[in-house]
C-alpha cells in the first residue's frame, strides 16, 4: 500500500527544473534550512525560551542528555578566542581532512554543512522533478515529504510492517515508484530507530533506475553496531550519505553536518547557493566536531549508556504492558499507548514530561527520546501515574 502527491506543475518535462514561482518558494525552504519546524508544524517542541526556569523533562527532539563531548567543547571554546578570524589556521579544511581520515574515503566525497537539514532539503529538488518523484518509508523523518508537497513532487510513502520487523523493504520502495528519482531511508529510522540492512541499501541501488539517487539519512547511525552505508560508495554517482554531530554528539544547536557522494553529485546540490552554504560553517562549532571524530572511546561510552538506559525503559514497558516497535537501535522509541496521543501527551506534560511527536500512520503511537537515567526514571514514573500502578 503506497500513498501518492500527484504533481500540479507542467512547466517543465526536465528533470531539476521548476517556475519561477517554485524556485521562490525553494527559496525559502532553504532560508529555514537551521530549523526544519518551520516546514514541518507538528516538529514544534516545547524547548524552554532561554533564561526560562523550568523543571520539566524534554523528551521530543532526540537530543543527548548531555552537551558536546568535554573534550570537544574545550576545543570549540578554545577556537572563540581566534573569532576574529574567517578561518583561523584554516580549520574548515582541516575538519574535512579529519573527517576523510576516519571515515576512510576520499577528501573529494565530503561536505560541510550547518547541520544536516540543508544538505536534506535541497536533495529533493537536485534529484527529484514533476516528473520523477521521491519514494519514503512510513513513518520517517518527514521533512522530505512536507518539501516534495511544497514543489508539487511526486511522494510515495510505503509502511513499514510487523512482518518486515519495521525495517526498510528495498524492493517495496523501489515497487512504489520504479520510476523515482529520489529513493530516502533513513538508518537507523526516525522515529522507529529500526535498523536498515546493508544487504537492504545495497539491493536498492543496484536495482533502481540508473539515474536515480539513493539518500541514506545516517543521523543515528553512532548509536547503532550496523555498518555504514558509505562501505558501498566507491566510484557511485548515485549514492549520498548524511550525517550530523546534532546526535550522539550533542552539538545539536552548533549546527554542523555531513554530505557523502561523488563530486558529480554534490555538484548538482550546488544549484541553489550551495557554495555559501557549505563554506560558512562556524570555526568553533568545526573544532569542536574535529575533536569529537577522534574520541572513538568516548563515542562508544555514549552509546552503550545510552543502551542500558533504552533497555530498562523497554522493560518497564513490558512490565506495564504497554507495547512498543521492538528493535531501536537509536536514541529513541516509537510507543504505541493504545489511545489517542494528543490525551497522552497531555497527561505526561502534568507530570513535568514532555514527550516527542506523533505521525499520522501510528495514530496512537509517539515518539520518546531516550534521556538521562534520571530522566527516564521519572519517564517510568509517569507512565505508572498515567497507566495506573
Amino acid at each position: 500500500m503506497t500513498e501518492s502527491t500527484t504533481p500540479r506543475s507542467e512547466e517543465s518535462s526536465k528533470p531539476q527544473d521548476y517556475s519561477r514561482r517554485q524556485f521562490a518558494r525553494l527559496a525559502g525552504l532553504l532560508g529555514a534550512g537551521a530549523s526544519f519546524s518551520r516546514i514541518v508544524p507538528s516538529a514544534r517542541a516545547n524547548t524552554p525560551v532561554t533564561g526560562q526556569k523550568t523543571s520539566s523533562i524534554f523528551l521530543d527532539k532526540n537530543e543527548y542528555w548531555t552537551g558536546p563531548l568535554p573534550q570537544a567543547a574545550q576545543a570549540a571554546q578554545r577556537e572563540i578566542l581566534s573569532g576574529n578570524r574567517y578561518d583561523p589556521d584554516n580549520l574548515h579544511d582541516d575538519f574535512l581532512r579529519t573527517v576523510a581520515s576516519v571515515e576512510h574515503v576520499p577528501l573529494d566525497r565530503v561536505l560541510v554543512w550547518q547541520g544536516s537539514t540543508d544538505p536534506l532539503i535541497r536533495s529533493v529538488p537536485a534529484f527529484c522533478s514533476p516528473e520523477r518523484g521521491l519514494v519514503t518509508c512510513d513513518p520517517t523523518f518527514e521533512v522530505v515529504w512536507e518539501v516534495a508537497k511544497y514543489l508539487g513532487i511526486p511522494l510515495q510513502r510505503v509502511p513499514l510492517t510487523a512482518a518486515d520487523r519495521y525495517a526498510t523493504n528495498a524492493r517495496a520502495l523501489l515497487a512504489a515508484n520504479p520510476k523515482a528519482g529520489l529513493y530516502y531511508l533513513c538508518a537507523p529510522n526516525n522515529p522507529t530507530g529500526t535498523p536498515t540492512s546493508l544487504d537492504e541499501v545495497r539491493w536498492l541501488v543496484d536495482n533502481k533506475p540508473s539515474d536515480a539517487v539513493v539518500l541514506v539519512d545516517e543521523a543515528y547511525i553512532h548509536f547503532s553496531n550496523s555498518p555504514s552505508a558509505l562501505s558501498l560508495m566507491g566510484e557511485r554517482k548515485d549514492l549520498l550519505v548524511l550525517r550530523t554531530f546534532s546526535k550522539l554528539f550533542g552539538m545539536a544547536g552548533l549546527r554542523v553536518g555531513l554530505s557523502f557522494a561523488h563530486p558529480d553529485l554534490h555538484q548538482r546540490m550546488m544549484r541553489y547557493d550551495g557554495e555559501a552554504a557549505t563554506g560558512y560553517t562556524n570555526v568553533s562549532a568545526l573544532a569542536g566536531a574535529r575533536t569529537s571524530l577522534l574520541l572513538p572511546d568516548q563515542v562508544r561510552k555514549r552509546r552503550e549508556s545510552m543502551t542500558a538506559v533504552r533497555n530498562s525503559v523497554e522493560q518497564h514497558l513490558i512490565k506495564r504492558g504497554i507495547k512498543f516497535i521492538p528493535g531501536s537501535q537509536a536514541n529513541m522509541i516509537m510507543v504505541d499507548w493504545g489511545r489517542p496521543v494528543a490525551e497522552v501527551t497531555k497527561a505526561f506534560e502534568q507530570g513535568g514530561i514532555i514527550i516527542g511527536r506523533s505521525w499520522t500512520i501510528w495514530p496512537n503511537m509517539s515518539r520518546v527520546t531516550i534521556g538521562s537515567a534520571e530522566e527516564m526514571q521519572r519517564f517510568n514514573q509517569q507512565v505508572d501515574r498515567i497507566f495506573g500502578t
